[in-house]
């Protein structure tokens, strides 16, 4: 067990995820986020990190897909997790062989339902609705090498109202993330 662990945020978009992230564990004695990288140059989370004394890194696809350089990032910030939070890019062979049972994500429906390459965020909800589900949620998973598919770490339902638009259930699944994922991460990292 070591005495703190260190956390590095990869998100391509506003980041509301890995700012409730980051504000949990602002003040944690044992685990800290010290990196935020992003595909996305004006994705909205390098701005938040920024704001909270967050080192932050830009990276593209085919930087991603270099290993010497991205395990180099990631040494250089002594990372022990990664944890995915609206990050669109599959997680190379090299980093998920690295950090074996060491990235979570979340996925914003009840896995293995509406999961998979392109499914993500209204994407989702537009399915679920289109297929009249009577519930729906988020599920937070490790990482393999297949999007979704990786050990299932904890699911969390809400109900949807026949009335319910594609939108008002992302709303729904999106207080649940904010309410679930930070804890989520917090036992998961603390078993280890």
């Amino acid at each position: 067990m070591k005495a703190r662990y260190r956390l590095a945020i990869f998100a391509s978009g506003g980041g509301s995820n890995a700012s409730c992230i980051i504000n949990y564990f602002k003040s944690h004695n044992r685990i800290e986020i010290v990196l935020v990288v992003s595909n996305n140059s004006s994705a909205g989370v390098l701005t938040m990190a920024k704001s909270n004394h967050i080192s932050t890194k830009v990276i593209t696809r085919s930087a991603l897909n270099d290993q010497d350089s991205t395990l180099s990032l990631l040494a250089t910030h002594d990372v022990d997790f990664i944890i995915l939070a609206g990050f669109l890019l599959l997680m190379p062979p090299y980093l998920v062989a690295k950090y074996t049972s060491k990235i979570i994500n979340i996925h914003p429906s009840l896995l293995p339902k509406y999961g998979g390459k392109g499914m993500y965020g209204h994407f989702v909800h537009e399915a679920v609705k289109n297929a009249g589900d009577k519930e729906s949620g988020c599920t937070i998973h490790l990482v393999n090498e297949h999007f979704d598919e990786g050990e299932i770490l904890k699911q969390v339902s809400c109900e949807i109202l026949p009335s319910d638009t594609p939108t008002q259930i992302g709303e729904s699944v999106l207080k649940l993330e904010h309410a679930h994922y930070a804890p989520t991460i917090e036992e998961y990292i603390m078993s280890w």
